[in-house]
């Protein structure tokens, strides 16, 4: 295949199976300048797909750090009404939305902590609904992402510049399975095989979790309601879509005051246009008792007390270390690309479609419940060669799940 034409076939991909565009459904697109040339070809897919209107929200790197820099002092803890009322019609229509990432994994590095985190906390107040919409799988969501100059130069910086661009792109094309015949089929397989995994570990009903590895002891309780899901999702109406492209995980949430021991990061996490690595942290009863990084420290602590949640886990998602992504050694500097390369956790907010019924359910429904809620949901990777993971039945029984980063049954 020319490049050309794996570019109309991830475009196609994104259209037909990651939010998978359904005839007069309305589409909003959020992207940057370094993907337009990419966003044109997936606008004119979407159309020739059946799609009603597509909308695209484009962000400038330049731009977006010159706000940081020089706005205001009181303008981070507030965010535009009208972006929250774009997002609240789109809910309202039934609307998709589609990521396009190409963000510079360093893009605010340097950028005062106290700035960052009062965006995200304005922001975060004022997409409550938004935030549930796409928790709930409410409505049809992907993220995919392409290269841009300054995030290939992060991961490939031992390759002469006019090589980087295109080393970044072979890897996405192999990561979103491009080039290998026909990828829509190819993608119908590969989630039809994670769904198999999922169905496997929601027979066993674990009560438990327990994770061992250099730096890492920690013991996770499930609820006793708890459902492994997978990459692929249904909105209400029963339409599939694909909310990560690359997916490799199968995942649930854990009891929020279950969770004690420590863990320790395998992969740094990009995190606010700024890296966070070698952390460590201690739970007690749930709740983060300590976090130490040696890269990114304050911004850490802000991540963890952003509200009373952000200082509980929301996220366990099991990745077998051989999977595509971590055989191919690249370190992407991007979650959507490392959390698949890697068994995971996330801070924050929990998936309430991963409780039987949860989609119901109110926030304080939830939480009585032992579902965290909040305003962040923020994955990190804790995977690796050397991790072990055993299921502990009601009784009391361990099954070995991971056995040395791979799967044991």
């Amino acid at each position: 295949m020319t490049f050309e034409e794996k570019l109309e076939q991830y475009a196609e991909l994104a259209v037909k199976v990651g939010v998978n565009i359904q005839q007069g459904q309305y589409l909003l697109i959020n992207t940057s300048t370094d993907a337009l040339d990419f966003a044109r070809i997936v606008v004119k897919k979407a159309y020739e797909a059946g799609a009603g209107k597509v909308h695209v929200n484009l962000t400038d790197p330049t731009i977006s750090r010159a706000f940081y820099e020089h706005g205001a002092e009181e303008e981070f803890s507030k965010y535009p009404k009208w972006i929250v009322a774009q997002r609240d019609e789109l809910i309202e229509r039934k609307g998709a939305l589609l990521w396009i990432d190409a963000e510079d994994p360093d893009l605010l590095a340097g950028i005062p902590v106290s700035r960052l985190s009062a965006q995200q906390k304005a922001a975060g107040s004022a997409l409550v609904n938004y935030r549930k919409a796409v928790m709930n799988d409410d409505i049809a969501w992907s993220i995919i992402a392409v290269p841009s100059p300054k995030w290939a130069a992060k991961v490939f910086p031992n390759l002469p510049q006019n090589e980087q661009m295109d080393a970044l792109w072979d890897a996405i094309f192999k990561t979103v399975r491009i080039g290998e015949g026909d990828a829509v089929e190819n993608w119908r397989k590969h989630v039809a095989n994670l769904e198999d995994r999922a169905a496997q570990l929601n027979s066993k009903k674990f009560a438990k979790l327990h994770y061992k590895a250099p730096g890492t002891d920690l013991t996770i309780e499930l609820p006793e309601k708890h459902i492994w899901l997978t990459g692929g999702s249904k909105a209400p109406d029963g339409t599939t879509f694909i909310a990560n492209m690359p997916t490799e995980e199968v995942y649930t949430l854990p009891l929020k005051y279950g969770v004690n021991g420590y863990v320790s990061n395998t992969k740094p996490l990009a995190y606010q246009g700024n890296i966070i690595d070698q952390f460590t942290l201690t739970f007690e009863k749930g709740k983060i008792v300590k976090a130490e990084a040696e890269v990114g420290n304050d911004l850490l602590q802000e991540l963890i007390t952003a509200d009373e949640g952000s200082a509980f886990l929301g996220e366990v998602a099991l990745v077998p270390h051989e999977s595509p992504i971590s055989s191919s050694g690249i370190l992407y500097y991007n979650t959507l690309f490392d959390e698949n390369a890697s068994n995971h956790l996330a801070i924050g907010e929990a998936y309430p479609t991963c409780f039987e019924g949860g989609r119901e359910l109110s926030e304080g429904q939830l939480e009585s419940l032992g579902i965290n809620t909040s305003i962040t949901h923020e994955d990190f990777m804790i995977g690796g060669p050397e991790m072990d993971i055993d299921g502990i039945l009601p009784d009391g029984t361990e099954v070995p799940i991971f056995r040395k980063g791979s799967w044991a049954f």
